[in-house]
């Protein structure tokens, strides 16, 4: 469906607003999808959970910093302080007291952890059916295209 009827806009400033009013709204569509792919296999976490235990898995068996998982998150206004201590209570993650700087904390998946995560890793056909209406070269020309939308952005933190 058009983003006009989607949206019940009839008319945009110009194709930059619209493509931008798209963007935003389908982002919001896909993390809904991803919420009711996590809320309907009863996985009791969140989106923003998930993502910290895949960069825990990506680091593991090394540890990594609160600032490192932040900095890796793909929502960077989490809590990620709080999201880790969920985890922690669940049995998900393990937290310590960096030896190096006693202000830092170390967190560190648990094998629960990675089960959880391979359990949801197995799965992984079904998420990635969001996008199962185009073909993969468009999905090719897709990460290209939002890649170059952010290009400015990436140059701009490396200066």
């Amino acid at each position: 469906m058009k983003i006009e009827e989607e949206i019940k806009q009839k008319s945009f400033r110009n194709e930059y607003q619209k493509a931008a009013i798209n963007v935003l709204f389908t982002g919001n569509w896909l993390e809904n999808k991803y919420k009711h792919f996590f809320k309907e296999k009863k996985f009791q976490i969140t989106l923003q959970q998930y993502n910290v235990l895949k960069i825990l898995k990506g680091q593991y068996p090394d540890s990594a910093s609160i600032n490192l998982i932040k900095k890796n998150m793909l929502d960077k206004m989490s809590d990620v302080s709080r999201i880790v201590e969920r985890l922690r209570k669940s049995g998900l993650v393990r937290r310590e007291l960096c030896p190096d700087d006693r202000r830092s904390v170390d967190v560190t998946i648990t094998q629960v952890g990675l089960d959880l995560i391979n359990e949801v890793d197995r799965q992984n056909d079904e998420l990635d059916a969001v996008l199962n209406n185009l073909s993969e070269e468009e999905v090719k020309i897709l990460n290209q295209l939002l890649d170059k939308v952010r290009e400015d952005d990436i140059q701009d933190q490396e200066d």
